[in-house]
């Protein structure tokens, strides 16, 4: 079945919605600031976070199933950091990650208080989470009551570059209640920079420009195909910039995780797995080392004609 009309009609469904006039009452986001200077001020702020900040370190040096719940940050008063607590700018467990993007150096911080025994998550997988998020006053804007199942290409930047350094969990034991508890998942604190979050744009509940804290149980992780094409959606990210939306290699504005015919050569990229493996990138039919899914010069099929 040829889905590019659907997706077609779709995506001009969509821009229809978005061409129509706009209510008088809808938030208009508030202008974008300079990336890199907002990035700096960021950064201060979240460095003035760290010094000022603690949380109970000693209960996480014992191995235990812990929740997020168990994660308790404080401000430091005048009586000091108790002991038993470390200051989140002291803590050997915070990591610091710099790394460009869009000509911009960001810079985020994990709490790593338990790296996870199972596999990690692609940047595009499903994922399986329970979490709090909250800003740097301490106010929580969203939590789950429940494992939350999310899909981490509709989530924000700064959860698509931190989930894949943690594990899932190693065993999932259904209960006789039909809830599931988890043993040895990831666990930790992702404190996230405006620019990784949601900018100029953030939805109710958040500021613009507002640096984010999320406390976080990762569970399990499903590998996405999101056109079913048998290239998982982590692969379609050709250039390794982890932007999935910019790589559209027969250049029809469909980007290749969403578009059947990668190469736009009317062959199907599921049906351009000749050797029949599941795995349409191994074959390459004249040698060039272009996959002939990707390679619009080798129309070759696995379907015979009628």
């Amino acid at each position: 079945m040829n889905f590019k009309p659907i997706i077609a009609l779709f995506l001009l469904v969509l821009m229809s919605f978005s061409s129509c006039k706009k209510d008088e009452n809808e938030f208009v986001p508030a202008p974008p600031r300079d990336r890199t200077v907002q990035q700096a001020a960021d950064k201060d702020s979240l460095m003035n976070y760290f010094a000022t900040h603690y949380y109970n370190s000693s209960l996480f040096e014992t191995p235990g199933n812990y929740s997020y719940e168990d994660i308790e940050i404080f401000e430091v008063d005048e009586t000091g950091v108790p002991d038993g607590y470390t200051l989140l700018s002291e803590a050997a467990a915070l990591e610091t990650i710099i790394f460009d993007l869009n000509e911009v150096e960001y810079e985020y911080y994990i709490l790593k208080l338990n790296l996870g025994g199972g596999a990690h998550p692609n940047f595009t997988d499903d994922v399986t989470i329970n979490y709090e998020g909250m800003v740097l006053d301490g106010d929580v804007f969203d939590s789950t009551a429940n494992p939350a199942n999310l899909d981490l290409t509709e989530v924000i930047e700064g959860w698509r570059r931190i989930l894949p350094d943690f594990g899932t969990a190693v065993n999932a034991i259904e209960n006789p209640d039909g809830t599931v508890s988890y043993e040895d998942y990831g666990l930790g604190v992702m404190f996230i920079p405006s620019g990784l979050a949601y900018f100029n744009n953030p939805p109710i509940g958040i500021n613009v420009y507002e640096n984010l804290i999320f406390k976080f149980e990762l569970y399990r992780a499903q590998e996405n195909d999101h056109d079913f094409d048998l290239v998982p959606t982590h692969l379609e990210d050709l250039d390794g910039d982890k932007n999935i939306f910019s790589d559209d290699t027969d250049g029809d504005n469909v980007p290749d995780f969403f578009d059947p015919d990668d190469d736009g050569d009317g062959v199907g990229t599921r049906f351009e797995d000749l050797d029949n493996d599941g795995d349409p990138t191994n074959d390459d039919t004249d040698g060039d080392t272009i996959p002939n899914y990707l390679d619009r010069s080798t129309a070759i099929s696995n379907q015979e004609e009628s």
